[in-house]
């Protein structure tokens, strides 16, 4: 932050350690709301709830912070009803770090049912049908309503693949939008993070990081990752990316959640993660293990009386068996679902706190090299 900057009030982040080795850094970041260190994943709660889970669920499993979803929040029930209510914060009965995702993405997933303008988007309601517009302005109103620690700002995040001229647009549009966004900011206990758009495209990913770090911002986000392209080319991005961003400011690598996409993520210099993943796969039947992923329908499992994980401290692992688990998704029983949310999030929470004691410790490589190469099917 600079001396005159009025968000210093209520953030700041402190660098504590960068790997002799590779780029995986070690941070905390104050908030609010609280404390958050660095690397962190953070559990979304899209409509202001981490599906199957009760809050002290979810912050037993020893996350720092969570992303609830403004586009959806403004569609149900309104972010002025949250507003009336106190904010996210005590609308959820949470004391902790939240974070706001802007809808960007969100309209980016609406290709058949919105339309960018330069002054926002119209879309339709995928649900209802009703017609809505959002521009940064309306993007800013909603996420200072909700009340979340961070916010991100208003972007166009362009599809994979896509060609150069339409990534160079919508990278133009993004930085257009982020003066209008940080314009119509009201709000100091409320941060604006900007985020890096460019496709797949390096030199538009550097002018993009240029452009946005010229404000003089709580954080900074890359976005258009995670939308279908390879592992190798979100790798390569984020390689290019993450070092032409203020080295004293977290970064955020929006959308993506699988081990390995955490640990590539950490050792190019990310730190901070979000995904649906964990409770989505959860749902499916599937559970994190080391380097792997399981399926609790699997027949090997009927009469196995060991914990999903060996050794694992989540409230799931201390206190069932595969066996059990099996039996409860077998019979659809909701239990099954709150049972593997719970394993996949604290699994991902504990990743990232390891990662960041092997930070602290600088044996990062080493960790990352006993860790990764995880299959994803």
């Amino acid at each position: 932050m600079s001396k005159n900057n009025p968000f210093d009030e209520f953030f700041s982040y402190k660098l504590e350690k960068t790997s002799s080795d590779t780029k995986a850094r070690a941070g905390v970041l104050t908030t609010p709301h609280g404390k958050i260190e660095t690397p962190v994943f953070m559990p979304v709660g899209t409509n202001s709830a981490v599906k199957t889970l009760v809050g002290e669920q979810v912050e037993a499993t020893g996350e720092q912070i969570i992303l609830a979803n403004s586009f959806h929040l403004f569609l149900r029930p309104g972010h002025k009803l949250v507003e009336k209510a106190g904010g996210l914060h005590k609308w959820m009965n949470r004391n902790k770090p939240i974070l706001t995702d802007s809808g960007g993405f969100q309209v980016f997933s609406l290709a058949d049912i919105r339309k960018i303008k330069e002054d926002g988007v119209e879309f339709s309601d995928p649900k209802s049908g009703a017609k809505h517009f959002i521009n940064p302005e309306i993007s800013m109103e909603i996420q200072e309503a909700l009340g979340a620690d961070i916010t991100m700002a208003f972007d166009e995040c362009a599809p994979y693949p896509c060609d150069y001229e339409h990534a160079k647009a919508a990278m133009e549009r993004t930085h257009r939008w982020l003066d209008r966004c940080f314009a119509a900011k009201k709000r100091y206990d409320v941060a604006l993070f900007p985020i890096v758009q460019g496709a797949f495209y390096d030199d538009l990913r550097e002018e993009s990081a240029k452009v946005i770090s010229s404000y003089d911002a709580v954080g900074y986000a890359i976005g258009g990752v995670s939308v279908g392209e390879p592992q190798e080319m979100k790798n390569h991005i984020v390689e290019i990316t993450a070092p032409l961003l203020p080295e004293n400011k977290p970064r955020y690598l929006m959308g993506v959640g699988t081990p390995n996409d955490l640990l590539d993520g950490v050792k190019r210099g990310i730190d901070m993660f979000d995904c649906v993943m964990p409770t989505r796969i959860a749902r499916h039947g599937s559970f994190f293990m080391k380097k792997a992923r399981g399926i609790i329908t699997n027949k090997a499992f009927e009469e196995d009386f060991t914990p999903l994980v060996e050794g694992c401290e989540c409230y799931t692992c201390k206190h069932h068996t595969k066996a059990y688990i099996r039996h409860l998704f077998k019979c659809q029983e909701a239990t099954a679902a709150t049972l593997l949310s719970i394993h996949n999030i604290q699994f991902l929470v504990n990743l990232m706190k390891e990662a960041r004691k092997a930070i602290l410790e600088d044996r990062f490589e080493e960790f990352y090299n006993e860790n990764y190469d995880w299959n994803e099917t």
